[in-house]
């Protein structure tokens, strides 16, 4: 429960937490051309959260490097494999691994390279983002302008920020990515 101070009476109440519950068949999902999100639940407020799983496919890059004022972000990953930026440093956590980012520490994600990624994702306190990530969807389709997404910051609490590491790491995966595609195609003759 929620202890308030009523300033007026000097009298203390309590509000209690509601339970959440989505069913898997009924959550709603957004996609854009490489990933899937099934958004799970969120409440607003300091014991707030908001979760959401997303399937990422081969190569799919998920969020480039921004960080949060007021919320940790928690990965868990489910299956597959997610490469991650946290501060400046890049690494790859497997199925079973579990990451929290606290406030103010740059971070981004994709699915490492050569695989999928299937990821739960939690934000502590919750800040009603799932709008966010309908928003994110809608552009990553084409159906929204991307400026949307940076004007949006300060209500959804995502702050992008430019990583060299992480434009590095990336431009890696692609070259590695390219070499594998070019070794499949020659053995393919």
């Amino acid at each position: 429960m929620i202890m308030n101070n009523d300033a007026n009476t000097n009298s203390q109440t309590t509000t209690p937490l509601q339970a959440v519950l989505t069913r898997g068949a009924e959550a709603e999902t957004c996609a854009d051309p490489s990933s899937v999100m099934t958004l799970l639940g969120e409440s607003s407020g300091a014991a707030g959260f908001t979760s959401y799983r997303s399937t990422f496919a081969t190569g799919a890059v998920g969020a480039p490097s921004h960080f949060h004022t007021k919320a940790t972000e928690l990965f868990f990953v489910i299956s597959g494999s997610l490469q991650v930026l946290v501060g400046e440093e890049v690494t790859v956590l497997n199925a079973g691994d579990f990451l929290a980012v606290p406030p103010h520490t740059p971070h981004a994600f994709a699915a490492a390279p050569g695989c999928e990624a299937d990821v739960l994702f939690v934000f502590t306190p919750g800040m009603d983002r799932f709008d966010y990530l309908r928003l994110l969807g809608r552009v990553l389709r084409g159906e929204a302008d991307p400026k949307e997404i940076a004007e949006s910051g300060e209500r959804f609490d995502n702050h992008y920020v430019d990583s060299p590491v992480w434009r590095a790491a990336l431009e890696a995966a692609k070259s590695e990515a390219a070499t594998g595609d070019a070794a499949k195609a020659e053995a393919a003759k």
